[in-house]
């Protein structure tokens, strides 16, 4: 697979993780009385004029439109790795260290479906990163024949 097409499925991949956070941070309904209660409590307790229930809300809605930044990203370096591999630079390799930052924080605060989602983002990313460096050295050191 070619740095171009990892990246592309990295951003179809992300656009389709933000979709699910979005619905499921939207419409998550407690399973247990007691979950009820702290989403009630949520709602009703106010700090600076918002509930910490908006809060919530608002932060998980501020992820999503990162998570839409991100799939943009990925397919923009899609882009740049099909032109000039070399441009990209350190950035995929961030790119991909964020993934797996966020997989290692899912895997221990949140749930296995998050963590894992961002680890086969991550990896698609590292490989890509791995793919651009690889062009980037074959435009640089021609091989000599």
């Amino acid at each position: 697979m070619t740095a171009t097409l990892l990246y592309r499925i990295a951003a179809v991949l992300l656009i389709l993780f933000a979709a699910a956070h979005t619905l499921g941070s939207l419409t998550f309904t407690p399973p247990t009385p007691e979950g009820v209660a702290v989403r009630d409590a949520m709602n009703n307790v106010h700090f600076l004029g918002y509930s910490y229930g908006n809060f919530y809300k608002g932060l998980a809605l501020s992820i999503t439109a990162y998570l839409l930044f991100l799939a943009f990203l990925a397919w923009h370096l899609g882009s740049v790795a099909a032109r000039t591999p070399a441009a990209i630079g350190a950035l995929g390799w961030i790119f991909c260290a964020l993934h797996l930052a966020t997989m290692v924080v899912a895997a221990i605060y949140i749930a296995a479906v998050p963590a894992i989602s961002a680890g086969v983002v991550g990896a698609c990313l590292g490989l890509a990163a791995w793919r651009a460096g690889a062009a980037k050295a074959r435009a640089v050191s021609p091989s000599a024949g």
